[in-house]
């Protein structure tokens, strides 16, 4: 099985951050800003065994590689910033082709959104607009080519992995997709594997996107439910104080998005699932963050074992069962599975036992569940 962590390189300096940010601006500038909104709220979130890094550093890519692979995460998805030809916050990703190092598997997710100041609020503020043509799509897949080619890229029936984080906002991604699988041919590459994220929008076929498939996100926004007024109230009479800010958020029981996204009926096309340790986005936003509540690395080591078993059983699973993790290491988002001064490896150690414990009991001829070939999931959601 695999498990594919979404990967933030977003923690090395760059002149355009520089410049919109102040001086020497990375992910953990919002980390270390950020404040409790309400009591017993678990912030900030502060990284243990990795420290502070600086991705331009080979030592710190390293060390990511190696704490993953101990623990069972099968590769990297970088999110890939590209925008008409000018590419930002690119030089980990560079080195990692260039070096060959570290030798674990990575794949690709195109970002391709404007930049905006969405992180403070202001979304309107648009600060590195995106745009779109048929000379930038072959220009753009000339560029991804050496990528597709390194044998540590993450396959897909034997062809290169390839994510959109917003193919809705392509004006015509059946022609984009001809271009790129056009030239991938031509190149020698061959066929390419081509996934959308379903990160903001109603499911749709991806083959009316020309892809082959689409990639769950976790949280799905359209099963996020905050707790209602009412439910706050009631939460005074356990005694606990509640701070002004517990009413300027979007308060969301973790255990209600898992049951949610849990209970969506399975589509009618490949849709590789997701799962998420957490999300906490109010480092970013001083109002209207998102706050997962009750997260535990158990309630997480659950719901993983859970969709494997899913993914496992499910009939439409193509060479083995794919996971994505939301994410590695989504620091400012309350979000990630490396190591904080809280949970310490806890998580971690979640997510190695919930593919050790699911591998054993699908290859292992005694098992109840070996070879069985059937969806889990009742159908029964209202996440719209």
């Amino acid at each position: 099985m695999k498990t594919i962590a979404f990967h933030l390189p977003q923690f090395h300096p760059i002149p355009q951050n520089d410049t919109w940010w102040g001086r020497g601006f990375t992910e953990w500038t919002n980390v270390t800003k950020a404040r409790p909104k309400f009591h017993s709220h678990y912030q900030p979130h502060l990284p243990a065994d990795l420290g502070f890094y600086d991705l331009r550093l080979p030592e710190a890519r390293e060390a990511q590689y190696e704490l993953a692979k101990t623990y069972g995460i099968s590769g990297f998805c970088y999110y890939h910033y590209w925008f008409a030809g000018k590419r930002v916050l690119n030089r980990p990703v560079d080195e990692i082709l260039e070096s060959k190092k570290p030798d674990f598997p990575f794949c690709l997710c195109w970002a391709n959104e404007s930049w905006t100041r969405a992180w403070d609020g202001r979304s309107g503020d648009v600060i590195l607009d995106q745009a779109y043509s048929s000379a930038d799509d072959q220009a753009h897949i000339e560029h991804l080519l050496p990528f597709f080619d390194d044998p540590r890229y993450i396959r897909i029936e034997g062809r290169p992995l390839f994510l959109v984080y917003r193919a809705e906002l392509l004006p015509d991604p059946k022609r984009t997709a001809d271009i790129w699988r056009t030239a991938a041919r031509r190149a020698g590459i061959g066929e390419i594997y081509l996934a959308c994220v379903e990160s903001f929008v109603r499911s749709k076929m991806p083959e009316s996107y020309g892809f082959d498939a689409a990639v769950e996100f976790a949280p799905d926004w359209r099963c996020v439910k905050p707790i209602t007024l009412m439910q706050k109230i009631k939460l005074l009479s356990t005694g606990a104080p509640l701070h002004p800010g517990f009413y300027k958020h979007r308060i969301v029981d973790y255990h209600d998005v898992v049951h949610r996204m849990s209970s969506k009926p399975e589509p009618n096309y490949r849709r590789f699932p997701c799962v998420t340790p957490g999300f906490d986005n109010s480092a970013r936003r001083a109002v209207d963050a998102t706050i997962l509540i009750n997260s535990t690395p158990s309630a997480y080591g659950t719901w993983l074992k859970q969709t494997l078993q899913r993914e496992y059983l499910n009939s439409k699973a193509v060479e083995e069962p794919v996971v994505f993790i939301n994410a590695w290491n989504e620091w400012a988002e309350g979000n990630h599975l490396e190591p904080d001064q809280k949970w310490g490896s806890a998580y971690l150690e979640a997510h190695r036992d919930a593919v050790a414990t699911t591998s054993a009991e699908f290859n292992d001829p005694k098992s109840p569940l070996c070879g069985l070939s059937f969806p889990l999931s009742d159908g029964s959601t209202d996440c719209v």
